[in-house]
């Protein structure tokens, strides 16, 4: 089998489009179609995602067919461990190639994800902004009990995906001098120590229900200057973006706490210093009881090449490997 795929990064953060070769997926729903390639075809997500072929930071995006009216793409997003349900690096990335290889007509890109329509708007340059599905708060102020620090206070947020935010000071580390890998071990210890004592729902699919990471800031508003966070998911997978997804959900944060009114502007800043823009836009319908908003996402993703993978049925390694490091 050879699977075809165009490479993109965002902020360091890698985009695997997966253009051509996968086998066709039969579900009428994109939510249907995650099941279906999880149940049916994760072979070969593992094969594209892990070593040899990829690594544990490997991130993918496959386009099938949308079953949403007014999309262009649909999308399923993929990384080392299974299948996200919103990604704004990729979505960066993919509405810039969109564009840019005929894909889509015009410069704004419909692309349906598994969390809903999110519309992108790709400029001359290259850069992007979108606009992503309803954001808003689950839950303030929460304690996740962990073995290393004790009780830790989290909220819970909601921009596609559900991430639990804390202050990285508020355990101890600093997002600019702090090892990584210690950085790393807190993410994924307070999001298992979460996703243990704070039961998340999702009002409308049950699919989205899941906490998908942690994400640590380094407590600043992004007024002023940009607010560093690392986002921490996939059990110890590091986003080298600022995480387009969990902007979404800082926002719907800032704006609940007070620190953000709408169509006011905040930069957020990763690991590598690259940065994404965030605005919380207008009110939305009520998701469930919770006020919730839509959040521009502006950032911008550059090619890295083309590939042609092969996963020939005599290779031991043709569903890949971790050294889960």
């Amino acid at each position: 089998m050879i699977l075809s795929t165009v490479e993109m990064h965002t902020g360091g953060e890698p985009t695997r489009i997966i253009i051509d070769g996968w086998p066709k997926l039969l579900a009428p729903t994109l939510l249907g179609k995650r099941r279906e390639c999880l149940e049916k075809h994760d072979h070969l997500r593992r094969g594209l995602m892990l070593e040899p072929r990829g690594h544990d930071g490997m991130y993918g995006a496959l386009l099938v067919e949308p079953d949403h009216p007014e999309a262009d793409l649909a999308v399923l997003f993929m990384h080392n461990e299974g299948y996200s349900t919103m990604c704004g690096h990729a979505t960066v990335a993919l509405a810039r190639w969109a564009v840019e290889s005929g894909r889509a007509k015009g410069r704004v890109v419909r692309l349906q994800c598994p969390c809903g329509l999110v519309v992108a708007a790709v400029a001359p340059d290259g850069s992007v902004r979108f606009e992503s599905v309803p954001s808003f708060v689950y839950a303030l102020d929460r304690i996740a009990p962990t073995r290393s620090w004790g009780p830790v206070t989290v909220d819970i947020a909601y921009g596609g995906a559900f991430y639990a935010f804390l202050s990285a000071d508020s355990i101890g580390l600093d997002l600019r001098s702090s090892p990584m890998r210690a950085i790393v071990d807190a993410g994924e210890e307070i999001a298992q120590a979460a996703a243990r004592t704070i039961p998340i729902e999702h009002p409308s699919e049950p699919d989205l229900a899941f906490l998908y990471g942690t994400i640590l800031t380094d407590g600043g508003d992004g007024r002023s200057s940009p607010s560093r966070n690392v986002c921490i998911f996939a059990g110890r997978q590091v986003d080298r973006s600022p995480t387009g997804s969990g902007v979404s959900a800082r926002m719907a944060l800032q704006i609940a706490r007070r620190e953000a009114r709408l169509g006011e502007e905040r930069r957020f800043e990763s690991c590598t210093g690259a940065v994404f823009t965030g605005k919380a836009l207008r009110e939305a319908p009520p998701v469930g009881p919770r006020r919730s908003v839509i959040v521009e996402v502006g950032g911008i993703a550059h090619p890295t090449g083309e590939a042609k993978f092969r996963l020939d049925a005599d290779d031991p390694l043709q569903e890949g490997f971790s050294l889960g490091l």
